[in-house]
């Protein structure tokens, strides 16, 4: 008898467990769908504004200009060659402009976002051709 009790008790705790979690009210779980929306994919302004280029803001303390073209140069993988001596944009030979031939080739080269010109705040988008003479610097198309 003390089975049979045993095995009823089971049950019916069972059932009551079974009842009370199917009749209790769910918490409907937030949407995580994502909304479509009609914006430019994230930074790129580029055909919002024509053609732009990243250059060195002006102001900026020399020795973050520095970093910021070495780290261009370096693990940027910015193709910096025509900034040696000797080389088309060398001349006039300031950081600034170097700072901006090496910023604008690391933007063009990562899909002109305006993460990529950001260089911890040295770097700003223009729609000025930064050109000049020989030293040529790429556009967005």
């Amino acid at each position: 008898m003390k089975r049979k009790e045993l095995i009823m008790n089971v049950i019916l705790i069972l059932a009551c467990f079974i009842v009370c979690t199917a009749g209790a009210p769910q918490e409907k779980a937030e949407s995580t769908t994502p909304i479509p929306t009609l914006s430019p994919p994230e930074g790129n302004t580029s055909f919002i504004d024509g053609v732009t280029w990243c250059v060195a803001r002006p102001g900026v303390p020399q020795e973050d200009l520095q970093n910021a073209l070495d780290w261009a140069c370096g693990q940027g993988a910015a193709d910096c060659s025509p900034l040696q001596p000797g080389g088309h944009c060398y001349e006039p030979n300031t950081l600034l402009l170097h700072a901006s031939y090496a910023f604008n080739i690391f933007y063009q080269q990562n899909g002109n976002s305006d993460i990529a010109c950001n260089f911890g705040g040295a770097g700003t988008i223009t729609n000025r051709d930064p050109s000049f003479g020989p030293c040529k610097f790429l556009a967005s198309e």
